[in-house]
């Protein structure tokens, strides 16, 4: 039996936010307060493209921070991607990941893109996508 591997080139980043999280469930978070997520996003391949790379580390990371850059330093509260919504950090998890996948270039050859806020250094939330060939 022959298996194929995958692989993951996952990049680092960073946002400083302001939120609410306007509901009882969220005791004191129903409060504006700041936050600083550590950001990964994990870019999956089912083997190599023919660079040998799942994609250019220099691209990844560059996609990532142009999808953070207007979070940045915002309060979620008032960002028009997040009106009526709770920006928990899955909620926000899956805004990056969908931003990513969008701006995916066509034949990207990726299986999956994954994305893990971390909170504090004992909380994360991550959401995955799977990606499926048209």
């Amino acid at each position: 039996m022959t298996a194929t591997p995958t692989y993951c080139l996952t990049v680092d980043d960073h946002i400083m936010i302001a939120h609410s999280l306007d509901h009882e469930f969220f005791g004191p978070a129903q409060q504006l307060h700041g936050a600083t997520l550590h950001i990964r996003a994990g870019f999956h391949r089912v083997g190599l493209d023919p660079h040998g790379v799942v994609m250019d580390i220099g691209a990844a990371a560059g996609m990532l921070s142009q999808v953070l850059d207007p979070l940045r330093h915002r309060n979620l509260d008032e960002h028009p991607d997040f009106s009526a919504k709770l920006s928990t950090t899955e909620v926000i998890v899956t805004y990056i990941a969908q931003r990513l996948v969008a701006d995916l270039p066509p034949e990207h050859g990726l299986s999956a893109v994954e994305v893990q806020a971390d909170e504090n250094p004992q909380a994360r939330a991550s959401v995955r996508i799977d990606l499926t060939e048209a």
